[in-house]
């Protein structure tokens, strides 16, 4: 499994999964909405910590400074 994120990518998804908890936690986000955008949420911060997006591989995507193929 190769890093294909950069900093900046997973910088923003975790800043917006934080931003998920913070709705829910504070009630302005409840129901459906909130049990859907908890999994994104988990899965960003999954992503994040893991440097790599599996949706990113199978199009050779990489957002990676430095990386040949640059794109996202």
């Amino acid at each position: 499994m190769n890093v294909n994120m950069g900093s900046i990518d997973r910088t923003i998804r975790l800043l917006l999964a934080i931003t998920v908890g913070v709705l829910y936690f504070t009630g302005q986000l409840s129901g459906l909405a909130a049990i859907i955008l908890g999994v994104i949420a988990v899965a960003f911060v999954l992503t994040s910590t893991a440097g790599f997006c599996p949706l990113y591989a199978p199009f050779g995507w990489s957002t990676k400074q430095g990386s040949s193929t640059a794109g996202a």
